[in-house]
């Protein structure tokens, strides 16, 4: 269709829209919903057949208005807790999927780097944990208790220290975004290789199942956690480099609002991360194998849940189909 023809066909619903938001129309939400599906498919459209068209700009700011005006409602009539939660970082989660999916394969990528090189160099653990961290663990190990490093510091010290270096390890994840992204992806390569060298380091001294047995009990969130952290960055990152339609700074300036909503819902599972390791992780030792086992394969579903099924839940209950 000619670009002149698509806008004839919908300049009355773009106006009628129009109208609405600056209150000169009354509609049902039901009916105000319907507009916003409509003008979001017309934006898709759009976007594939006039991408550089002064049409696509105007659709693109009043899908945006739109999406505001659609849920404002529902904000109020909500608890902001639950909203904010299960509602706005869901939407956001759906939206920018192909950058937790980016994170989830770079981290990857980076692990398998770590376990290669640490099988092929006997002393890549060392520059990588250092040689006290791997001395000590030796010597636990020797000792029959691999996991005794974590069993240091009370509880409550340990907990709260661990939070405070996980946060600031997250948000420096998502501020590095500012640096185009290059930044994220440095801590991301990092501590992906980090994990896989120490993984690689039990299985290479014949403690990898008591590792996995106690780590991963907190580590779960821990690790799911920072990655969706890095994702944050490369929004950030991709709405500098990759403006669209809009004006970069305006671009900028939404993907670091959107980025910062997603770090924020992660701060609960880094907390709850923190706990584990200051209370749990110290005794798995002590408990049933199952126990452990079931620990971190409901801590795994409840995110995974989170941030890769409930956005499709929540999008598609919504009518939001990309």
């Amino acid at each position: 269709m000619r670009e002149v023809a698509f806008i004839k066909q919908n300049k009355e619903k773009w106006l009628e829209f129009e109208q609405l938001i600056s209150n000169k129309e009354e509609k049902s939400p039901d009916d105000v919903a319907n507009l916003h599906i409509k003008i979001m498919n017309d934006l898709v459209y759009a976007q594939t057949y006039y991408p550089k068209s002064k049409v696509t700009l105007y659709l693109n700011k009043l899908a945006k208005t739109s999406f505001d005006k659609v849920y404002d409602s529902k904000r109020r009539d909500k608890n902001a807790f639950v909203y904010f939660f299960f509602e706005k970082v869901p939407l956001l989660s759906f939206k920018y999927r192909k950058y937790f999916y980016l994170s989830f394969i770079i981290f990857f990528i980076c692990f398998f780097i770590g376990l290669i090189s640490t099988f092929n160099d006997e002393s890549f653990a060392r520059q990588i944990l250092g040689n006290n961290y791997v001395d000590t663990t030796l010597e636990n190990i020797e000792s029959g208790d691999a996991m005794a490093i974590y069993k240091s510091g009370s509880n409550w010290g340990t907990f709260i220290g661990i939070y405070d270096n996980n946060q600031r390890v997250g948000l420096n994840m998502f501020l590095s975004g500012l640096f185009v992204g290059i930044g994220t992806a440095f801590y991301i390569v990092y501590n992906a290789i980090m994990v896989a060298v120490f993984q690689a380091f039990f299985y290479q001294h014949n403690s990898l199942f008591d590792s996995l047995k106690g780590i991963w009990i907190h580590g779960t969130y821990e690790i799911f956690g920072m990655i969706i952290e890095a994702a944050a960055g490369y929004i950030i990152g991709a709405s500098i480099l990759f403006p669209g339609t809009l004006k970069r700074f305006q671009s900028f300036k939404i993907g670091i609002r959107d980025a910062f909503y997603i770090f924020i819902s992660t701060i609960p599972f880094t907390l709850i991360a923190a706990f584990l390791e200051g209370y749990i992780t110290r005794y798995s030792n002590q408990m049933p194998t199952l126990f452990c086992f079931f620990i971190i394969f409901l801590c795994l579903f409840t995110i995974s849940y989170y941030y890769l099924i409930l956005p499709f839940v929540v999008a598609k209950k919504q009518g939001i189909t990309s």
